[in-house]
């Protein structure tokens, strides 16, 4: 599934294999939670944006419209037009985030649902089989997420869990490939690495999840509160232990800087709601650092949002306009920045595998990882 081209240090570029077509990494995955990007961004928008692979949510495809509607429809790829490989999240995170939570056991999660109140039971193997009637590329497994701070206990409680849950993901996913009307027979499985911030946790749960012969493997429970800094020394701990020959996930992560700095560390795949979420707001990223497109001073700059972007956005229109825009409440305006802000995310990405290609990264980052991340006034 995953094929190791070359490295740089521990930066890795690759090849991600699926029945979906192959995804250069590192890549980043553009998140389309309920099978659309918000910001009114179609299908065919995310070609022209140079997008590898989509994101979607295995929680709110399910409570709506509802996976056995997806999979009547002929999957997810049929239902939102998108031919390229797709990856579905088990929904852990939503339950846990988002759902008021009524109780957590070793069978599942029962809670209710966000959108009409109704009580909702899942499990590993629900998970598995909303997923499968999705028919994504990759299926993530079903994990308990917990908040930062966690004490040790809880730490220690929510690895052990999600292990054991793995186990049964795993199982299931197997029948349910097999079956003979299956949307996906050839749906993946990547496992998730959990353990807070105690790196010997970490280091413990991917040894034990490494030796179940996954297609891939996320480090899930980061970016929720806890400093960069501490990221990255997860990552770099946990990274000796991932196995060399499958893909690896930084789930939810992040900014261009974030990135950049994981790629370094040995991560090959990523995703984030940031890049659409901050550009419907106005705060866009360019080569030299981030705008908030409502500043005054962009009231009459004929500038595209930025002028090294070779996006449709940046060579049609200028900040002036689209700032108008946003000021206007047009949807137009959420829509070009959500536009501008996917194409640099995926350009970036294209841009980190030349400099890996050319054995240059270490070059690259020093040159782009903080400018990336540093807000112009």
């Amino acid at each position: 599934m995953f094929k190791l081209l070359k490295k740089e240090k521990n930066a890795r570029r690759g090849e991600f294999h699926t029945v979906h077509g192959v995804v250069q990494t590192p890549a980043f995955m553009n998140v389309g939670t309920s099978a659309a990007i918000k910001g009114a961004v179609a299908a065919d928008d995310l070609e022209k944006l140079e997008c590898q692979i989509e994101l979607s949510n295995t929680y709110h495809l399910h409570v709506r419209p509802g996976d056995d509607v997806i999979r009547e429809m002929g999957g997810l790829h049929k239902f939102m037009n998108w031919s390229k490989p797709i990856l579905t999240d088990s929904g852990g995170f939503q339950v846990f985030s988002l759902a008021s939570l009524n109780r957590i056991d070793d069978d599942g999660v029962t809670f209710q649902s966000h959108i009409d109140g109704k009580r909702i039971f899942m499990g590993p193997e629900e998970s598995m089989r909303i997923q499968s009637n999705l028919g994504s590329t990759v299926a993530m497994a079903f994990d308990q997420c917990i908040g930062n701070p966690a004490t040790r206990k809880e730490a220690i409680e929510a690895s052990e869990r999600t292990i054991r849950w793995l186990e049964r993901c795993k199982k299931e996913m197997a029948r349910l490939n097999s079956l003979p009307d299956t949307v996906n027979p050839h749906q993946l499985l990547f496992g998730i690495n959990q353990g807070s911030v105690y790196p010997d946790l970490r280091i413990d749960n991917m040894k034990r999840i490494a030796e179940m012969d996954l297609d891939g493997y996320a480090i899930g429970g980061l970016a929720v509160g806890e400093s960069a800094d501490v990221m990255y020394e997860i990552i770099e701990a946990v990274e000796p232990y991932a196995p060399k020959d499958k893909i690896r996930y930084l789930m939810g992560v992040g900014t261009c800087e974030n990135i950049i700095e994981a790629v370094w560390r040995g991560v090959d795949l990523f995703d984030c709601v940031m890049p659409s979420r901050n550009a419907r707001h106005g705060h866009l990223v360019t080569h030299q650092g981030i705008i908030n497109l409502n500043n005054n001073r962009y009231e009459r700059d004929p500038l595209p949002i930025d002028p090294e972007c070779q996006c449709p956005v940046c060579q049609r229109y200028s900040r002036a306009y689209i700032r108008h825009l946003l000021k206007a409440k047009e949807m137009l305006g959420q829509r070009l920045c959500v536009m501008h802000n996917l194409f640099f995310y995926n350009r970036l990405m294209a841009d980190i595998r030349k400099a890996l290609d050319e054995d240059r990264f270490e070059e690259f980052r020093a040159e782009n990882s903080k400018k990336l991340g540093t807000r112009i006034k």
